[in-house]
């Protein structure tokens, strides 16, 4: 088995080798995944933090040997970017930037310095509104995880990340984690909303805010008023997603 390492601050996970696919997920700086097979172009990658699997260009890979990549796997620590972007300097003194939940903890192999905000323990469910208001106007893009583009299940990803909680990477994952709740009024910030399509698949995820509020991804980043029935969108004057399920995860 072979094993890398994301060393440019966003790096495209494609559902077949081709430059024009289909973005299934993204590489933020610093995570490390198993390189499944390889072709003259591409690598097919399995993302250690979610398990997501796709190709990648061989261009844009960087090789860990066994021993980095255990040394990585036995850490007990963490440390994600907490600002928005940041830049980390390489020993020629080049910087590169970076945004929020790049990991720094494991990032010996790339050799770098970074001197920005990290998040290092676990923090309170409250911060989790916190952490989404940053991201907010970030723009919709399937398959994103960053401040510039960004989908619904890869925003409440992030911002559990930043806090030090574990998510799957899609909206049906995710739904399969914590413990459903029976009403809307029984939710606090910083719990997980679910929505389905006209075929009940749930598709969709937004993070509760106080106030029957939501914060979730439609188009961009915004917070919507939240009931019963599911997201109403103030601008449009009616319901964009049916709720299926609350689920409170911490």
């Amino acid at each position: 088995m072979q094993y890398g390492i994301c060393q440019l601050s966003i790096v495209p996970i494609r559902s077949i080798p081709d430059e024009a696919s289909e973005l299934v997920s993204q590489l933020l700086f610093g995570e490390h995944f198993k390189i499944l097979k390889s072709r003259k172009n591409w690598s097919r990658i399995k993302t250690i933090f979610d398990k997501c699997e796709g190709w990648i260009m061989n261009s844009q890979l960087k090789f860990i040997s066994d021993n980095e990549f255990n040394a990585i796997q036995e850490s007990k620590h963490f440390n994600y970017v907490a600002d928005l972007i940041s830049f980390v300097k390489d020993s020629n003194e080049i910087e590169t930037p970076i945004v929020i939940g790049s990991c720094i903890y494991n990032t010996p192999p790339l050799s770098v310095n970074f001197n920005g905000n990290l998040l290092t323990n676990v923090q309170p469910k409250e911060n989790l509104s916190n952490t989404s208001l940053l991201y907010l106007n970030s723009p919709e893009l399937k398959g994103g995880k960053s401040p510039f583009g960004i989908d619904s299940a890869g925003f409440t990803q992030m911002v559990y990340r930043v806090n030090g909680y574990h998510l799957l990477r899609t909206a049906e994952q995710q739904s399969t984690q914590g413990t459903a709740l029976s009403f809307v009024e029984e939710s606090e910030a910083g719990d997980l909303a679910f929505f389905d399509n006209v075929n009940g698949v749930i598709d969709h995820v937004g993070i509760i805010m106080d106030n029957n509020y939501v914060i979730h991804v439609n188009g961009k980043v915004r917070i919507d008023r939240i009931d019963h029935t599911g997201i109403f969108n103030k601008d449009l004057r009616t319901y964009t997603h049916q709720l299926r399920v609350i689920k409170k995860v911490i």
